[in-house]
């Protein structure tokens, strides 16, 4: 459900709908009632979740696009300093904390969601490398490569196809809580204003800028609070279900 509001329900809010006095009510008209500024609760719901889908969810895939190659790359290194040379950059990326990052970017360069998607995914990279490698250690160098050697099977073979699928099942049981991990990210910079405007119709961002109306106008508050909590709870538990049926499968 809240996947389904974030994707689809700008297409049935106003965005240019008539403002009202702020922190009005919920009534007839206005079924969440009015925001900081006077507009109508629902509309901005309806209209604040794709941000946070499309950033996170972007963020998250540009990771894995990047970390597994890199990760794949570090396990098959035919010399431990190429390993070496590989990893070590990323542990120093691990060390950083995730929202200092966020903040230390957002004073140095202009604000913008490509530049807060780029900086989650860069944040996301060393873990999903350092999985991946950990997953493709024993694929890499174990007696099934050995022998795939020794017949002479090709490159492709060797170095790309078995070992994706070796550390497939391990990237799938991990990209659920990766993606949520992605959206947390996403949801504290909208809420600390890095990376949106202080008006813009995000969840987050409506947590944020409505919190001094929390007792006059609940609503705007409680409702996209509710929704971050249910879609990072539920993809989570999707995933999980989803690895369960794959491993009943097999």
């Amino acid at each position: 459900m809240p996947l389904a509001c974030a994707l689809f329900g700008p297409w049935f809010a106003d965005a240019s709908g008539p403002r009202s006095a702020a922190y009005a009510p919920a009534g007839a008209e206005l079924h969440l009632g009015t925001d900081f500024v006077g507009r109508d609760v629902l509309d901005q719901v309806l209209l604040g979740g794709r941000t946070v889908v499309l950033m996170g969810g972007g963020a998250a895939i540009a990771a894995y696009v990047v970390g597994v190659p890199w990760g794949l790359c570090a396990a098959a290194a035919p010399r431990r300093w190429m390993d070496e040379v590989l990893m070590r950059p990323l542990d120093i990326l691990l060390s950083v904390p995730s929202l200092l990052t966020l903040l230390l970017v957002a004073g140095l360069a202009r604000p913008g969601p490509w530049l807060l998607g780029g900086v989650v995914a860069l944040i996301m990279l060393p873990e999903v490398a350092r999985i991946t490698r950990a997953a493709a250690l024993e694929a890499a160098s174990g007696p099934a490569m050995e022998a795939m050697r020794l017949t002479g099977e090709s490159w492709w073979l060797r170095n790309v196809r078995y070992p994706i699928g070796t550390v497939l099942p391990v990237l799938y049981a991990d990209f659920g809580m990766r993606i949520v991990g992605a959206l947390y990210l996403v949801a504290s910079a909208a809420f600390l204003g890095v990376g949106v405007a202080p008006d813009a119709a995000d969840w987050a961002v409506m947590v944020d800028r409505n919190r001094p109306g929390l007792f006059l106008q609940p609503w705007a508050v409680v409702v996209p609070a509710l929704l971050i909590t249910a879609m990072s709870v539920g993809l989570n538990l999707l995933f999980d279900q989803a690895l369960a049926r794959r491993r009943e499968a097999t």
